[in-house]
C-alpha cells in the first residue's frame, strides 16, 4: 500500500505538463465531465457529432475574448467593454462591406485596427489616469454599443458574400469548423506569450504587485498596451466571425459576449485580483460555460435561466478565489 501511495505521489509531483494540467484544473474537469454525464442522461442528442460541432463554434467566439481577458485578469484590470466591441465591429464590417463596397480583406482589417485602437484606448486611460479598469471599460462599453446603434438605427445590415460567409460557416477538410482553426492559432499565440516570454513574466509581475513590477524595471505602460489591445483586436475578430455565421451584421450581437468571457475565465481559475492564472483553465472553463448553456436549450429551458446560471456559477468561482486568497494572506 505503501509502494502504491508512493508511486501516486510520484506521479502528482512529476513536471509533465499534462500532470501539471491535471493537478491545476482537477476539480472543474471532473465537474465538467459530470455536468455532461448529467445533461447526456437527459438529452441523448447532446453527444451527437452535429451537436458536439455546434457547442465548439458557439464557444470559439466566446474563447477569443476569454482569451485575451485571461491576460487582463492576470495583469491586474478587466475589460467590460469587449462584447460591445464585439457588437461595433460586426457593424463595421458589415457597413464597410455593404455600404462602403471595401472587399472582404479590408472590410476586416478596418474592424480589426479599430477594436486594436479602442484596447489602446483603454489601456491608456488606465495607466495615465489611474482610474479603476471597471470604470474605464464600463465607460467605453457604452460608448461602442450606443455608437453600434446609431450607426444601423438598431437593425441588421444583411450580408449576402458567400466567400465571407465562409468565414464563420466554413469547414476545413469537411470536418473543422473555420472558427476552431482560428481559436488553435490564438490560444497557441497566448499559451506561448503567458509561459515562454518577458511580457508574459510582465503581466504576471503586473497583477501580482504592480508597485514593485515597476521597480523592478517592468514597464507598466506596455503590459497595459498590451493586454487591452489585443483584448480589442480579439473582440473584433469574434465580431468579424459572428457576422460571418449570422449572414448580417448586428448591433446587439455582442452584448452577453463579455459576461459569458469573464464567467469562463473566473471559472477556470483565473484570480479576480491578478498575478494568477493559466489558458488551460480558461479553456475548461469556457467549455463548462458552453455545454451548460446547450445542455438547457436542448432541455427547453428558457434562456433566462441560463443567466441565473451563470450568475451563481460566477458568484460561487469568484468567493472560491476569495477563500484562496485570504488563505494565503493568513499564512
Amino acid at each position: 500500500m505503501s509502494e502504491k501511495n508512493s508511486t501516486l505521489k510520484n506521479i502528482l509531483a512529476s513536471n509533465n505538463p499534462v500532470i501539471q494540467y491535471i493537478r491545476r484544473n482537477g476539480g472543474i474537469i471532473i465537474g465538467f465531465f459530470i455536468l455532461c454525464v448529467i445533461i447526456q442522461i437527459n438529452t441523448p442528442q447532446f453527444l451527437t457529432w452535429s451537436n458536439i460541432v455546434s457547442v465548439l463554434r458557439q464557444i470559439s467566439t466566446n474563447l477569443y475574448l476569454a482569451s485575451a481577458i485571461t491576460m487582463i485578469l492576470i495583469a491586474g484590470g478587466i475589460d467590460l467593454s469587449a462584447g460591445a466591441v464585439v457588437s461595433l465591429s460586426s457593424v463595421v464590417v458589415a457597413t464597410c462591406m455593404v455600404n462602403i463596397g471595401l472587399p472582404i480583406p479590408l472590410a476586416i482589417l478596418c474592424a480589426v485596427v479599430l477594436g486594436a485602437l479602442i484596447g489602446f484606448v483603454n489601456g491608456t486611460i488606465v495607466y495615465k489616469t489611474g482610474l479603476p479598469p471597471f470604470i474605464v471599460t464600463y465607460s467605453m462599453q457604452c460608448i461602442c454599443q450606443g455608437i453600434a446603434y446609431v450607426v444601423t438605427g438598431a437593425q441588421p445590415i444583411r450580408l449576402t458574400d458567400k466567400s465571407f460567409i465562409f468565414l464563420g460557416t466554413g469547414f476545413v477538410g469537411g470536418i473543422i469548423p473555420m472558427p476552431l482553426v482560428y481559436l488553435a492559432v490564438i490560444l497557441l499565440f497566448v499559451w506561448y506569450v503567458l509561459n515562454r516570454t518577458k511580457l508574459g513574466r510582465h503581466i504576471y509581475a503586473t497583477g501580482g504587485n504592480e508597485k514593485a513590477a515597476e521597480f523592478s524595471g517592468v514597464n507598466i505602460k506596455h503590459v497595459r498596451w498590451f493586454v487591452y489591445s489585443f483584448s480589442g483586436i480579439m473582440a473584433a475578430l469574434a465580431g468579424v466571425v459572428l457576422s460571418a455565421r449570422m449572414y448580417s451584421g448586428q448591433p446587439a450581437v455582442g452584448a452577453d459576449a463579455a459576461m459569458d468571457a469573464i464567467a469562463s475565465v473566473v471559472l477556470g481559475g483565473t484570480s479576480m485580483a491578478g498575478g494568477r492564472g493559466f489558458i488551460g483553465g480558461t479553456i475548461i472553463g469556457a467549455l463548462l460555460i458552453g455545454v451548460m448553456n446547450n445542455g438547457l436549450n436542448l432541455a427547453g429551458i428558457d434562456s433566462y435561466w441560463q443567466m441565473v446560471a451563470k450568475g451563481i456559477i460566477i458568484l460561487i468561482a469568484v468567493y472560491v478565489d476569495f477563500v484562496k486568497q485570504g488563505k494565503k494572506l493568513r499564512k
